[in-house]
């Protein structure tokens, strides 16, 4: 969701490959509230497993700002660009940026499980802005999945192993 411009809004800023977390440390030494959703995974190594957070969203940073910090984010080591939807600055609702971080702190992410899908397949969408909707598996392509949702009259494209699906029967 996108709100209109109010004295400070939530900006979506692009960030050079995995600096995500070194931007938001960056703009916190700045004095300017920057936020990238992790989810915590365990990774495996020879000899031990460890936690780590990685980035929900790759290379981009949700940053508050007023107008007069535009281009100081922007001088920020790591930043590319801002994120544009229809030829104006994308912002996003305080709203949703708490609802991401509801989510990532009620839902366990270790519970996800791959389910391998095919097309045409009904699914339940389990996590995120759909949760509790029907879909149907109109285009797979890698962890890429396209859904149309019926009931709302819609086709979604979600990477699979950030949204968990459960098989509809």
């Amino acid at each position: 969701m996108f709100v209109t411009s109010k004295s400070s809004s939530w900006h979506i800023i692009y960030t050079k490959s995995r600096y995500e977390k070194k931007v938001v440390d960056e703009l916190a030494l700045q004095g300017i509230e920057a936020y990238c959703p992790t989810a915590v995974n365990v990774s495996q190594w020879s000899d031990r497993k460890m936690k780590v957070g990685k980035p929900l969203f790759c290379s981009y940073v949700f940053v508050n700002i007023e107008v007069n910090q535009y281009k100081q984010v922007l001088q920020t080591a790591g930043v590319v660009r801002y994120i544009f939807w229809c030829g104006k600055p994308a912002l996003v609702s305080e709203v949703i940026i708490q609802e991401i971080k509801r989510w990532l702190n009620d839902f366990d992410h270790a519970l996800i499980q791959i389910i391998p899908l095919a097309v045409n397949d009904r699914v339940v969408i389990k996590s995120g802005p759909f949760q509790n909707q029907m879909a149907q598996v109109n285009k797979i392509n890698g962890n890429h999945l396209d859904l149309i949702i019926e009931s709302i009259g819609i086709k979604i494209s979600i990477k699979q192993n950030h949204t968990e699906l459960g098989k509809a029967v």
